[in-house]
């Protein structure tokens, strides 16, 4: 298979949205509050978005191939648990109980994948399943009670510094770069976009569909376990109710972001873009700029933002016969196969 989604020129950020408004957001937000751009509120910012961007990194091969993950958030608390359950209750030591918390992540996810392409299922009902059965399962474990006192070279995760960057913030810059290298650079990887664009043409091209779709859910179920650790660790607590509130954080991240067939480090750069945004007007940076003010005027913030940054996304594309492109996007050029099949930039699957 091969695929050739340059035209030659080097990529560049062609649509600014997410750009403009995290510009707009920074600039509002240091008239507001004297302490908005300051060092240690621009790190606390990274720390407080690096569980978010890593389950967005997950969120983002799902769309890719046409799917949709709604269990991320749940995935999230039902892996933490498992951890705290094994390790405060069951007696596991706790090195032990680190990596079946993993597994069990990226067990939904590969359950997931197994519903949406053995079962036939469509990906919004087999998450939105998988999503209600890991939330009660999380809050079952422990009959509902948080799991406290990990090991200190635990927490340092999140406490840890290097060149006064926090840890966790290396760890979602790391997810991000090897998620662009392999959709870059790796034939798996670049199978993705072909999948979406067209499954059939994928499938004919010799794309092992159906192992490509279980491998993704498995990595984005993967990615929620590993943001559901940095979680933990950094409240010393796995919280059963964790990740509740994270669904819709992480789709709009991905979808303001411009989950179509953009190109790998274009597309990482504007989610990491929107993710900074979405941090700066609904995850806390808000509410601490507009302190004493009424909730709803908060949440009427957050809603235009969203509003905003959705309105754009909505604009930057437009819709042809063969499916939906970015207005932003060059034409795709590429060949599936020996007779050449050129796939859209991005197809409504």
């Amino acid at each position: 298979v091969a695929l050739d989604l340059h035209d030659g020129r080097r990529d560049r950020l062609t649509d600014p949205g997410p750009l403009v408004g995290l510009v707009v957001i920074f600039v509002a937000l240091s008239f507001m509050s004297p302490y908005f751009l300051t060092p240690r509120n621009l790190l606390n910012i990274l720390t407080q978005i690096s569980a978010i961007g890593i389950m967005s990194v997950g969120a983002l091969l799902v769309i890719i191939i046409g799917g949709i993950d709604l269990s991320v958030g749940a995935v999230l608390a039902l892996s933490m648990m498992s951890m705290g359950w094994l390790y405060g209750y069951a007696g596991w030591p706790f090195e032990l109980a680190l990596p079946v918390g993993l597994l069990v992540g990226a067990l939904i996810g590969l359950l997931n994948g197994v519903l949406a392409t053995y079962g036939k299922l469509q990906p919004f009902i087999a998450t939105l399943a998988t999503m209600s059965a890991a939330a009660g399962l999380a809050v079952f474990v422990t009959g509902g009670n948080p799991v406290n006192g990990f090991p200190d070279w635990f927490l340092a995760l999140t406490t840890t510094s290097f060149a006064g960057i926090p840890l966790q913030g290396i760890i979602l810059v790391l997810v991000f770069l090897v998620a662009a290298f392999w959709l870059r650079f790796r034939p798996s990887g670049r199978a993705l976009y072909a999948i979406g664009g067209n499954e059939e043409v994928a499938r004919l091209s010799g794309i092992p569909i159906r192992r490509t779709k279980l491998a993704v859910y498995t990595i984005a179920g993967l990615l929620a376990a590993v943001a559901g650790l940095l979680v933990t660790s950094r409240l010393d607590s796995a919280q059963p109710t964790a990740g509740g509130s994270d669904l819709l954080n992480v789709i709009a991240v991905v979808v303001i972001g411009g989950a179509s067939l953009a190109v790998h480090l274009q597309l990482l750069a504007r989610q990491v873009v929107t993710l900074l945004g979405c941090q700066d007007v609904v995850f806390g940076d808000l509410q601490q700029a507009l302190a004493g003010a009424e909730d709803f005027l908060l949440h009427a913030f957050g809603a235009a933002g969203f509003a905003l940054g959705g309105t754009w996304a909505l604009l930057s594309v437009r819709v042809r016969p063969g499916g939906i492109v970015r207005t932003s996007e060059r034409p795709v050029r590429g060949s599936l196969g020996a007779r050449g099949v050129t796939p859209n930039a991005a197809t409504a699957d």
